[in-house]
């Protein structure tokens, strides 16, 4: 699985993965079946009502306007996720991490016509695998990906940390962080640790400094050390 960064908006490097392609040709088919579906259930309506021929088919029209658009209008508006999507828990998003525009799910949806329907899913399938970095034409064209944001946790992954029952925290702004933020300032606080890379740990605190504020006069090693546990105590206490 293709891996690439994201900067947060507290300037926190993370490492995305791109959504593996069974994850998105899952999706793919609920979204289809659900498509599918609405389409029978308006022409059983329209077959319930005594309406003309010609009125029927404008009708028909307007009734699956929503099925004709339903990749742009779940996209836009669930956050760059359709109901398949969101099931199989992948996103769409900017190569940057950020949150697509309108334009970009314009895009996408409107090239999905050579990417899926004109080639039956091919031109994606080949396009994904090529790039390796999640993008079908369409993805190449908005400048987008499709995530994926299952987490494999491990227990030596974890924010917890054991800390005695009298700890006293001494930065309180370190609240600032959210908990993907703070497990990568962790994850690479003791992978630097582990290998000595003093370098890593005093850019860790530089930026930890920047962005809450806090002056202290503590060894880098210490102080990212007591931001962690910190963190725990009032993440635990919430």
């Amino acid at each position: 699985m293709e891996q690439f960064q994201i900067e947060t908006a507290q300037n926190i490097t993370i490492s995305q993965n791109a959504a593996h392609l069974g994850d998105r040709m899952v999706a793919f088919l609920i979204d289809t079946f659900i498509v599918i579906c609405y389409i029978i259930l308006s022409i059983v309506l329209l077959l319930s009502l005594d309406i003309e021929m010609n009125d029927a088919w404008a009708i028909y029209m307007i009734l699956n306007l929503p099925a004709f658009l339903y990749y742009l209008l779940f996209e836009t508006l669930m956050n760059g996720q359709s109901i398949g999507k969101k099931i199989m828990q992948i996103r769409v998003v900017k190569l940057d991490g950020s949150k697509p525009t309108f334009s970009s799910y314009m895009i996408r949806w409107v090239l999905r016509i050579l990417d899926v329907t004109l080639s039956s899913g091919g031109v994606a399938v080949l396009t994904i695998l090529i790039r390796g970095n999640g993008q079908r034409v369409g993805d190449i064209a908005a400048g987008t990906t499709v995530i994926s944001e299952k987490q494999k946790v491990f227990l030596r992954d974890t924010l917890l940390r054991e800390l005695p029952e009298d700890y006293k925290p001494s930065f309180p702004q370190v609240t600032v962080f959210k908990d993907r933020e703070m497990q990568t300032i962790k994850e690479l606080f003791d992978v630097s640790k582990r290998k000595g890379d003093h370098n890593v740990i005093l850019s860790l605190s530089n930026q930890i400094k920047k962005v809450t504020h806090i002056s202290t006069d503590l060894k880098p090693l210490d102080f990212v050390d007591l931001v962690i546990k910190d963190y725990n105590y009032y993440t635990q206490s919430m």
